[in-house]
């Protein structure tokens, strides 16, 4: 192929890198069918689950990755191209490990591990989920009232939800299904989200799902799909689950639609993950989360996302559920940086596909170039951007209190109150 110019060969190796995402599907090929889930319960829970996965044949993305390469050059824009042929690499190497220990080796590559130092180079997930479960389990005798009844059917949520969509991306609204079949309650995608039939919501839950899913990685799938000349920002890949996730998990907070038991749900996910990285298997994990929840169904599915594509004996699970609170993290310090810095202009960059904080710069060079077009949907609360830069000024300057002193005065004035 003769290239004419710079912006044409940037295209291409664009164009090359979106195809060779095209045959990866990692979340549906290391799904499990519910005939796991009824094996296992119908043995009395006392087994490992059996699982087969499909084999996955690597050499057609690698072999696009390596045409691609051909005409990645030494440029910034370049580094950025080569960093994405390596995370689509990876992943297609990580899908044909599936089963076995390696398969733990490339997960830490694309997710990380609970252990790995945040950009602060203090903290970890594990770190913050600990956390989370302290603070939580202090709230123990404090009467929260009754947990929110998950009175709601999928048809009821299918009608919220296709209501929510039609009023935010109208023409390019995703169809609403129930299906019979689904690992999780519910999944999105550009074209469709898809309901279980079997299963029931709370109020908090349908908030969740319109701001986490639709509003954010619906938007930012057909941002992607919206960008002729920089096709890959339609595809999600490993590279940007981080920031992606991140950003949902940030809109069910500024929301309102955050609730301890997703927080808790979400730091247990991190706390479990490390376990299985230090030999817990299945069993133990299931356990754990059944202790946690008093649900099997809910301990079993929590327990699956832990060992999905892995191996059950433990020792080598699925890393993924770390960046719910890993790219929560960065996201909110990354808005916080664009406050300080007064550049409320790169706030719409974050929308305008599947990226990852870190691709900003090279993306706003390619918007300055023309080859970037801006978001054409973003979130109701990232489209108030009055709202958002009020609260955003006033969390910036809470980061820079010292409350070591604020804490001690207030802790004296709380220890003069008797505990109920």
């Amino acid at each position: 192929m003769v290239l004419k110019n710079e912006a044409d060969r940037i295209r291409h190796v664009n164009n090359l890198l979106y195809r060779a995402t095209r045959p990866i599907r990692i979340l549906s090929h290391v799904s499990w069918s519910a005939g796991v889930r009824n094996r296992f319960f119908e043995k009395g829970a006392r087994e490992l689950p059996v699982v087969s996965y499909p084999p996955f044949d690597m050499s057609g993305p690698l072999d696009i990755i390596s045409e691609a390469r051909r005409h990645i050059k030494d440029s910034s824009v370049d580094v950025w191209l080569s960093r994405q042929a390596t995370f689509i690499e990876n992943s297609a190497r990580m899908l044909s490990a599936c089963g076995t220990p390696d398969y733990f080796k490339f997960s830490k590559k694309l997710y990380g591990t609970p252990l790995d130092v945040l950009p602060d180079q203090i903290s970890t997930s594990h770190a913050m989920a600990m956390s989370f479960d302290e603070q939580i389990q202090s709230f123990t005798h404090i009467d929260l009232g009754a947990p929110p009844p998950a009175c709601y059917l999928a048809g009821t949520v299918a009608e919220e939800i296709e209501q929510a969509v039609k009023t935010m991306f109208a023409d390019d609204a995703p169809e609403i299904l129930i299906v019979d079949e689904l690992s999780a309650n519910a999944l999105a995608g550009p074209k469709r989200i898809r309901i279980r039939r079997t299963a029931s919501f709370t109020d908090k839950d349908i908030n969740q799902l319109i701001h986490h899913e639709a509003y954010v990685h619906v938007a930012t799938s057909l941002n992607g799909l919206a960008q002729p000349d920089l096709k890959l920002l339609a595809a999600g890949h490993p590279g940007t689950t981080k920031t992606q996730e991140g950003l949902a998990v940030f809109a069910e907070f500024i929301t309102g639609s955050m609730d301890l038991d997703r927080m808790r749900r979400l730091a247990d996910r991190v706390l479990a993950i490390q376990m299985a990285i230090e030999g817990a298997d299945f069993l133990d994990i299931y356990g754990y989360f059944l202790d946690r929840t008093g649900n099997k169904e809910q301990a079993f599915e929590n327990a699956r996302r832990v060992f999905r594509g892995g191996t059950l004996s433990g020792g080598a699970p699925f890393t993924k559920d770390i960046v719910y609170l890993d790219g929560l993290l960065r996201v909110h310090n990354f808005l916080l940086a664009i406050v300080s810095a007064g550049r409320a202009d790169c706030l719409r960059l974050l929308f305008c596909g599947k990226l990852d904080i870190e691709d900003i710069p090279i993306l706003y060079e390619l918007s300055e170039r023309g080859l970037c077009r801006a978001p054409k949907y973003l979130p109701p609360w990232a489209n108030d951007i009055r709202f958002l830069l009020c609260y955003l000024t006033y969390s910036s300057f809470l980061n820079k209190i010292d409350l070591g002193h604020i804490r001690a005065h207030y802790d004296e004035l709380l220890d003069i109150i008797p505990k109920s």
